[in-house]
């Protein structure tokens, strides 16, 4: 499963990035990495983006990055 998947409200694992370069570097840096745990805040109005907690943070992916990040269901 991937985090574009994720309803608001779930919560899930990250197990894995499949992104590269600069993107896979932006993503670690926010805290995505395997073993974070990750909550669904809200989506927007028009589905894209979605906000995300990470840790103690809530931060903004796009759909099209958020799928690039495969989760576990908690």
């Amino acid at each position: 499963m991937t985090l574009d998947m994720l309803k608001p409200g779930e919560s899930a694992v990250v197990a894995e990035l499949q992104s590269q370069g600069a993107e896979r570097n932006r993503m670690l840096d926010l805290g995505i990495v395997p073993g974070t745990r990750l909550e669904a805040v809200m989506r927007s109005p028009l589905g894209d983006p979605m906000a995300y907690r990470v840790r103690s943070s809530v931060i903004a992916l796009r759909r099209e990055q958020a799928g690039r990040i495969r989760i576990e269901l908690l």
